[in-house]
């Protein structure tokens, strides 16, 4: 089973969520119906700032658990210790 992380884009709303799935494109079709299937997913309205002429589904491989695309956690980390770079006295 594969993880994928879905974007949905359609009539002024958006919704991100994760399915598990068998690596072929009808089994993750399969996958996304039933996730929209069981009404946990909560949509985002995108009011007028969104063209309804454009309508996608996207969807990702998750490599990684730890680098979960759904984390709420910043790209960069800032470190408790690092290089200090100075002028030299002579």
């Amino acid at each position: 089973m594969t993880k994928f992380l879905v974007n949905i884009w359609a009539y002024y709303h958006h919704a991100k969520f994760n399915v598990e799935s068998e690596d072929s494109p009808t089994n993750l079709e399969q996958s996304i119906l039933d996730k929209l299937g069981e009404n946990s997913i909560v949509w985002e309205n995108l009011g007028i700032s969104y063209d309804n002429k454009i309508n996608r589904i996207t969807y990702e491989e998750v490599i990684d658990g730890k680098n979960d695309a759904t984390l709420k956690r910043p790209l960069q980390a800032k470190e408790g210790s690092g290089l200090t770079v100075g002028a030299r006295a002579s």
